[in-house]
């Protein structure tokens, strides 16, 4: 029954970060969704909706960050199942970036637009590229482990599920974090880049470049020399930038 419940679990937590990583394709896009980055009165004055914009990014990035820390993890473990540490860590952090999609405030003056269509196709194809990448490099390590629905199926077995091998295979010979790399991308590639635009796009790509720093310990931790040998031949968000010289 428990097992039962934790697959449950896990599969409704799958199936909210699916809703919102669809929405976020469409909020940064400003397509198809009720609300867009760029949507709704901009009636909030710009300083303010700067610093409110600001908080709600920073909330996702405090719990994001912090709930995927060992020590954080091996405390949480001791309150809720091993099983579903993962489901409930998606579960919060899709939470989260729901509600930076449904308070952001819009701040609509524009930074750069162009009128060219051919430009427009071009920059709106880079956007969905950056998305693509996403999608298949969490494909490329185990997505359904990245995502928690393989550790509500481990049992009392806490490695069951857990990644012993190195990814260094299609997008991962080039850079070592893939999926950041598709979200910058996708982050930036727009014909048409507000204010507000701008500001989620620089303060993500910060988040990314700062949290990519414990995540690289981590690896470190559980790769040891093997992940060490990786950094000095590829580069961490985009290729040949942010290799190592020699193991620290």
């Amino acid at each position: 029954m428990a097992r039962a419940f934790y697959f449950l679990f896990g599969v409704l937590s799958y199936v909210f970060f699916l809703i919102v990583f669809l929405y976020s394709i469409g909020f940064v896009g400003n397509m198809l969704v009720p609300k867009g980055i760029d949507d709704g009165a901009a009636s909030t004055p710009l300083l303010m909706a700067a610093i409110i914009n600001i908080l709600l990014l920073s909330l996702f990035a405090v719990q994001h960050t912090v709930m995927a820390r060992q020590p954080f993890k091996v405390w949480w473990t001791k309150i809720i199942p091993h099983q579903i540490e993962r489901a409930v860590y998606v579960l919060l952090s899709s939470a989260a970036l729901a509600l930076i999609y449904w308070q952001w405030q819009p701040m609509t003056g524009t930074v750069w637009s162009t009128d060219s269509q051919m430009l427009q196709y071009a920059l709106n194809g880079v956007f969905f590229l950056g998305w693509i990448i996403v999608l298949v490099s969490t494909f490329l390590i185990s997505h359904f482990h990245l995502f928690g629905l393989k550790q509500t199926l481990a049992g009392d077995d806490k490695s069951s599920g857990e990644p012993s091998v190195l990814t260094q295979n299609l997008f991962y010979k080039l850079v070592r974090h893939p999926i950041m790399t598709g979200f910058i991308i996708a982050f930036w590639a727009t014909p048409h880049m507000s204010v507000g635009h701008l500001l989620f796009a620089i303060v993500t790509t910060a988040y990314i470049l700062v949290a990519l720093q414990f995540e690289e310990r981590d690896l470190i931790a559980e790769f040891g020399d093997q992940y060490h040998a990786y950094k000095q031949r590829v580069g961490m968000v985009f290729p040949l930038i942010g290799r190592s010289s020699k193991p620290k």
